[in-house]
């Protein structure tokens, strides 16, 4: 796995870009190991605290962890732990809905069963594609990015969609009706 570590207030040293490496080995047992895979740290400094972003990028789908500790190498541990329970709550859901092809990155058989409020500006433009999915695919991919919405396109309808969830639980779905 190949791994990108950037600290935003914060200086990245030797020691801790080792340690960072160290952690995110043991999700190579997780992945089905080549170029497409590649993990994304983020580690930063907000007054007392420290955050770290991981996010792993595989042919299929992203996983994502954000956490935030006094601690920096706490949190990594945290963040690992996070990711890990990620990868067996989706092995879990994959088995029960035999979707075999969301899961072709991942090696299932080695798991056990910011934006500032006072700035308006535009800070990110993402551009993704969208690959025609089901709604049960999307709600798995949108639980293991940890987000609260995913952008699809609805493989019954051919709209694109937008699926989140709701403050008093469950999901919503946001359909485009352009023609």
């Amino acid at each position: 796995m190949r791994c990108q570590i950037v600290g935003k207030n914060v200086k990245i040293t030797d020691a801790m870009e080792r340690e960072i490496e160290k952690k995110l080995s043991r999700m190579d047992k997780y992945f089905i190991i080549n170029d497409d895979v590649v993990a994304r740290v983020l580690v930063s400094t907000h007054h007392l605290e420290q955050k770290i972003e991981v996010t792993i990028g595989t042919k299929m789908m992203d996983f994502r962890v954000e956490v935030r500790d006094q601690d920096v190498y706490s949190a990594l541990d945290t963040a690992i732990d996070r990711l890990e329970g990620q990868m067996r709550k989706l092995k879990t859901k994959l088995d029960r809905r035999h979707k075999e092809s969301l899961g072709e990155s991942i090696a299932f058989e080695n798991i056990k069963n910011e934006v500032d409020e006072t700035n308006d500006e535009m800070v990110r433009v993402k551009e993704v594609y969208l690959e025609p999915m089901d709604m049960e695919e999307a709600i798995t991919r949108m639980e293991a990015l940890g987000h609260s919405f995913y952008l699809y396109l609805d493989s019954e309808d051919n709209k694109v969609s937008v699926l989140y969830k709701r403050f008093d639980g469950g999901y919503g779905v946001i359909q485009s009706v352009n023609k």
